[in-house]
């Protein structure tokens, strides 16, 4: 990457994260007093955060793009698994689905001034490294899908350092949950946001375009079992990776 380029990406970063901040700001005294009671303004801080990820996008012209494979009844509560490789994929999920949702997220992401509102209030911070905050945490989504009230889960658990990324094996928590609670596994497939915002956009920085995003068709579980939550696993992982390669992420 030439000097140029390199300084432009870099400015584009610096605009878009104070695009972030800025629509933050803006709602920041409607989301505090949301967030006395988020149980019962759930709905109106999910509202929130779309606006502030589509403005602090469209502001610096960064677009999504989705193709559905098939209608998707986002009235039926169900586990959102999609792979991960920028901190784009975030706004892309909360701009895909209509309906009340919940991030499962790691912990780090309450000290961040932004996703921590969201985390303490609608979202659900998980320890990776402590059994009984995954436990606590997956409880919580448990809860939250037999309420009616949707999952969004990475499962590949952490943005890789290699780039160009690869699609990393998933932990087996999101699909024990979905069976568990018999919610349906909604597959999505996120092509190019890693040539646009690679993962925090610190080392090479960002651009605008269009995101490409491939929502495939729901998964049922209903008639599964705990012993069929590695063939789930595998099965979702299967169908990323074959769209993930028709495009090569680009």
């Amino acid at each position: 990457m030439n000097g140029i380029l390199r300084l432009l990406r870099k400015t584009h970063r610096c605009l878009y994260l104070a695009s972030v901040l800025f629509f933050f700001v803006l709602c920041y005294p409607l989301l505090y007093v949301l967030a006395k009671n988020p149980e019962r303004h759930s709905s109106r801080i999910a509202r929130c955060r779309r606006l502030i990820g589509w403005l602090s996008s469209t502001c610096v012209g960064i677009c999504y793009r989705f193709n559905h494979e098939t209608t998707i009844d986002w009235s039926r509560p169900c586990i959102i698994c999609a792979n991960h490789t920028s901190n784009l994929d975030i706004t892309a999920m909360v701009l895909l689905c209509p309906a009340d949702f919940s991030f499962m997220g790691k912990i780090e992401l309450l000290d961040n001034p932004v996703t921590g509102m969201f985390f303490r209030t609608i979202d659900i911070p998980l320890n990776r490294k402590s059994n009984i905050s995954a436990f606590k945490a997956f409880k919580r989504a448990d809860n939250n899908l037999r309420n009616g009230r949707s999952m969004v889960i990475f499962p590949e658990g952490h943005i890789g350092e290699e780039f160009p990324p690869h699609l990393y094996d998933f932990k087996n928590g999101p699909f024990k949950l979905a069976i568990e609670t018999k919610a349906p596994i909604v597959p999505v497939v996120i092509h190019n946001a890693w040539k646009i915002f690679w993962d925090d956009a610190k080392q090479f920085g960002s651009r605008p375009g269009t995101v490409l995003i491939d929502v495939l068709a729901p998964i049922d579980t209903a008639q599964l079992t705990l012993e069929h939550a590695d063939r789930l696993r595998d099965e979702v992982h299967a169908l990323i990776k074959k769209h993930w390669n028709k495009t090569g992420g680009l």
